[in-house]
């Protein structure tokens, strides 16, 4: 799935020399750089997204519907995305991994993590046309304390695989804000309403970009920051994301 990349090899090469092959969530089986050190028994509790789901915002369902819908949370929402999809539910190994991520600076997961995005994002967006790759950015702050800016580095490999150009040079985040995570439907767009503005200087004329993210919940923020990238002058938003709030 992945192409050959020579960063991505030294990187991977450079892991091996510092941390034994081994799964580093349960410490017990043998997992190598290239399956982002998760062994095949945990993977086996990654919970890839199938239909039928929202085709508005990807919220997975369960039952026997066969024909399009809309959540009623996309019904109630000004959302200002075409479509957003993710790979998995954001649950057991993948949550740990992706926190871990974040939050641990555990970098060894990026590869694991990318590659997840890249199983289900990389036939959909080849089957249509878009134009360019775009991180949902950090604020400044924020992303020096962090190190990284985890959705720029699940992107620049997205970005590789469709040979499509990442841009981060597109939206800024103005504002820091509470974490997401506690907060309701109404405090999540509350929250991130004013978060984003335009880089100064930067335009689009009608592309159709691609945003990505690690985790999408309720879709404000990707929606925020969905609506920067419209004003700019993109001719359609969509989403893309590893994980997916249940």
């Amino acid at each position: 799935m992945r192409k050959s990349n020579p960063a991505t090899e030294f990187f991977e090469g450079f892991l091996a020399l510092f941390y034994p092959n081994v799964c580093q969530i349960c410490g017990d089986a043998g997992a190598t750089p290239k399956q982002g050190l998760v062994c095949a028994k945990c993977w086996e509790g990654v919970r890839f997204i199938r239909a039928p789901f929202c085709e508005r915002c990807g919220l997975p369902y369960e039952g026997d519907i066969t024909t399009l819908f809309k959540c009623s949370n996309c019904c109630d929402t000004e959302l200002h995305f075409t479509s957003a999809r993710s790979a998995v539910a954001a649950k057991g190994v993948t949550l740990e991994v992706i926190h871990r991520f974040k939050y641990n600076n555990a970098l060894w997961f990026e590869s694991f993590l990318a590659d997840l995005l890249l199983r289900e994002a990389v036939p959909v967006l080849r089957a249509e046309r878009w134009d360019l790759i775009a991180p949902v950015p950090l604020h400044p702050t924020k992303e020096r304390e962090r190190g990284f800016n985890q959705a720029a580095r699940i992107a620049s490999h997205l970005a590789r695989n469709l040979e499509l150009p990442l841009c981060e040079k597109l939206v800024r985040r103005v504002a820091t804000s509470r974490t997401q995570t506690l907060l309701t439907k109404k405090q999540r767009a509350e929250n991130v309403r004013r978060a984003f503005a335009a880089v100064p200087g930067a335009t689009l004329s009608g592309e159709r970009v691609v945003l990505v993210d690690d985790v999408l919940t309720t879709g404000a923020t990707a929606s925020a920051c969905a609506r920067v990238l419209q004003e700019l002058g993109a001719g359609e938003v969509c989403v893309w994301t590893v994980a997916r709030g249940l």
